[in-house]
């Protein structure tokens, strides 16, 4: 409706057409509406042009009705009438009227709805007018403003002028009499249009420097977001990092809590059967020296007691050591500790392998060695199953009071398939095996032709080997006190086996056996 409505519509007072005429250029317009377009300074003569098209049109042309689109306007008001009464309710209220309409104050046989107000002549101007205002020479210089009901709210309250100055010092517009004899006198005017282009221009930048300072904080915001996000995935990343490292710390106490535990059962166990051993050893004494039963069963009862109590410590001295350096000492060589056994295919004929092959010794019935044979002789050795090629690797030997042994790693390199007198001269300590030596009392480190007495201050009653192969690094240490004794630089690509050797037992006096030190279910 309402598309259809703009066509009924002239388009200079921009209301339904009033007794319309069609120019020759084919537009229509309201007849009053035309007439006043055409009202110039020219002469009666012309020219006469279409406001819309603005072609020239002939001297006097013939303006006659359209009485078609005339009977179309009539139609289509009285249907809008008829639906707009239909649809406002009987009663309305002082909320829904529209607001007054502005009238033209020189079309008075058919009022028309003004657009202007022109304030020198304090009258409201339809479309026609206010055209006509603009194209006479005389109102040229009039002032036109939107339409108001008010024009003297826009004009000087105290002397009814208009308001073409700005008062640059109270910041008001005024009038010229209120610069010449009002309350503005002397202050510092400017033209109202050139006052309104500096307001505008200082407004304008204004507004250019606060959507600058807007994308600033936009970017800023946008930073500040960022840098949030960036915040928080750092702060997951730690927070699982840290996780995640006290998880592992958490495992390796974990383990080595067991370790420990296991190290202790397995300490008592070993103990328990040196202690049975030496029982044996002692009732057979008995028998001997009967009248020394007595005290010697207690010094013995008492120097091992104190003996296993002094390991019972230093397991906890391990402990608590553990607790104030654990990052410095993990992972520690008891991370590494592993439980080889005795091959019996390697043993020399003249050695002794027990049922669990954990204990090598000199077997106990009597040998015919001659007067060269000498205790510390390389060849009687035993080797482990187990040979190392990479990685790390620990294991420890208990010796006890045993006074002659040596223990060590080698090659292995002889064939199997010698026979045993063949091969075991072979095994002698050489360029490829690196051991520590002990006899009575004394400790030698010996490589090859090489051999270097070690300085030791608490005897070693078990012996821990570590060998680290990457670093060719090959290290015997006293197993209860965790002191290092000697420490090897081994180059070799062989694998390496363990390597035990009880020496010789000569009257009885080294009969006791090399332990191999295990943990069950290690």
């Amino acid at each position: 409706m309402e598309a259809i409505g703009d066509t009924l519509k002239c388009p200079v007072c921009q209301d339904f057409f009033t007794e319309p005429v069609k120019l020759q250029c084919g537009h229509d317009f309201c007849l009053t509406c035309i007439q006043a377009v055409w009202e110039t300074d020219v002469s009666p003569e012309g020219p006469f042009f279409c406001p819309e098209c603005q072609i020239l049109l002939p001297t006097d042309p013939t303006l006659e009705i359209n009485t078609d689109l005339q009977t179309k306007v009539k139609d289509f008001t009285t249907k809008g009438k008829s639906a707009a009464s239909e649809s406002q309710p009987t009663a309305p209220t002082s909320a829904t009227k529209s607001p007054p309409t502005v009238c033209c104050d020189h079309c008075i046989e058919r009022p028309s709805v003004a657009v202007k107000t022109c304030l020198t002549c304090d009258a409201s101007l339809c479309q026609a007018h206010a055209l006509l205002h603009q194209q006479r020479s005389v109102l040229r210089e009039h002032t036109l403003v939107e339409v108001t009901k008010d024009p003297l709210s826009l004009k000087c309250r105290e002397h009814r002028d208009e308001l073409k100055l700005f008062c640059l010092e109270d910041k008001v517009p005024v009038c010229c009499l209120c610069v010449l004899v009002g309350v503005h006198k002397h202050h510092k005017v400017s033209q109202l249009h050139e006052a309104s282009a500096d307001i505008k221009s200082t407004l304008e930048a204004t507004m250019n420097h606060l959507l600058k300072r807007r994308g600033e904080a936009e970017h800023a915001i946008k930073d500040l977001e960022a840098l949030y996000s960036q915040t928080v995935e750092s702060a997951a990343d730690y927070r699982e990092r840290l996780s995640d490292k006290y998880s592992r710390i958490r495992v390796v106490l974990d383990a080595d809590e067991r370790l420990m535990m296991q190290i202790i059962d397995a300490e008592e166990t070993y103990m328990t059967e040196w202690l049975e051993a030496q029982r044996g050893i002692i009732e057979y004494q008995i028998k001997e020296i009967d009248g020394l039963r007595a005290s010697n069963k207690t010094l013995l009862q008492e120097k091992n007691d104190l003996h296993f109590l002094q390991k019972l410590r230093t397991v906890e001295r391990l402990v608590d050591d553990l607790s104030l350096a654990l990052s410095q000492h993990f992972p520690r060589m008891w991370s590494y500790l592993c439980s080889p056994v005795l091959d019996c295919k390697t043993a020399h004929p003249k050695l002794e392998i027990s049922q669990d092959i954990k204990q090598v010794y000199w077997r106990r019935q009597p040998v015919d060695e001659g007067p060269s044979l000498q205790p510390y002789d390389s060849q009687y050795s035993v080797l482990a199953k187990e040979s190392f090629t990479s990685g790390q690797h620990y294991w420890e030997v208990i010796v006890q009071d045993k006074p002659f042994w040596m223990i060590g790693v080698t090659t292995g390199s002889v064939s199997k398939k010698d026979s045993p007198t063949e091969r075991w001269p072979g095994l002698a300590v050489n360029s490829t095996s690196w051991c520590i030596y002990h006899g009575d009392g004394q400790y030698v480190a010996c490589n090859d032709t090489q051999e270097k007495q070690l300085s030791v201050a608490k005897r070693v009653k078990k012996l821990g080997i570590l060998i680290n192969i990457q670093k060719g690094e090959l290290s015997f240490y006293n197993a209860d006190a965790m002191a290092l004794l000697h420490c090897f630089c081994v180059e070799c690509t062989e694998p390496l086996y363990p390597m035990f050797n009880p020496c010789i037992d000569i009257n009885g006096a080294n009969r006791q056996p090399l332990t191999l030190y295990w943990i069950k279910d290690l």
